[in-house]
């Protein structure tokens, strides 16, 4: 068992409440209330300007120039593709790029990316992407099961736009090579007296993704 698939299941029940959260299945079945999706869109955009300075530490911290080029093109993923969807989708929801990078950050946005930011000051390379793994891997394990599902590629579904995005074999082969460069670090540093530190960096993670998901669920109660 790889080193993500093992995090994975040491906790599950995060995980699943994850991927199979109330928005994300809303997004899979088109009934996912638009109000709430729209500030999603706005604070995933803002989240993605501190996951790329995430990315911008790894290629700092990397150790050789094979891991600051793959640092660097998780890096060009988000600036050159990820955050262009984003403005895309905004602007077909009626918002344009200045109204969305001035909005302030909610409480959601911050936790989540700083833990993350800290994880990779305080830590190396594994833990850095250990705590990014959920959003980079989570991302497109939930594109991949939403486009199976009926509504899922629908034209009539307003989501299906996103979820052909993190299906993409192009995103689909981000997530991969993520999960191979976990692997690779693994060999070089991992113990099992440091495995426990790395599952917990990994389970917060996964809830604050949760969190993320439940921030939008609050504007349709």
């Amino acid at each position: 068992m790889n080193l993500f698939n093992r995090l994975k299941a040491d906790c599950s029940a995060d995980w699943n409440a994850y991927t199979h959260h109330a928005f994300v299945e809303g997004m899979g079945d088109g009934t996912l209330p638009e109000k709430s999706f729209q500030h999603y869109l706005v604070q995933d955009y803002l989240f993605l300007i501190q996951f790329a300075r995430a990315h911008a530490l790894a290629v700092y911290k990397a150790r050789n120039l094979a891991e600051m080029r793959g640092a660097l093109e998780g890096l060009k993923a988000i600036l050159d593709t990820e955050m262009n969807l984003h403005l895309k989708l905004c602007a077909e929801w009626g918002l344009n790029a200045e109204e969305v990078e001035n909005t302030p950050e909610a409480k959601p946005t911050i936790a989540y990316t700083r833990y993350v930011l800290e994880a990779g000051q305080a830590g190396d390379l594994l833990d850095l992407f250990v705590a990014l793994s959920p959003c980079m891997i989570g991302y497109a394990e939930i594109g991949k099961r939403l486009i199976a599902l009926p509504d899922g590629n629908s034209d009539d579904n307003p989501y299906a736009v996103w979820i052909r995005e993190y299906a993409s074999d192009g995103y689909q082969d981000l997530a991969t090579d993520t999960g191979a460069l976990l692997d690779r670090l693994a060999e070089r540093s991992l113990t099992e007296a440091r495995y426990p530190q790395l599952l917990e960096l990994f389970r917060q993670a996964t809830r604050l993704e949760a969190d993320f998901w439940e921030m939008g669920m609050t504007l349709a109660d």
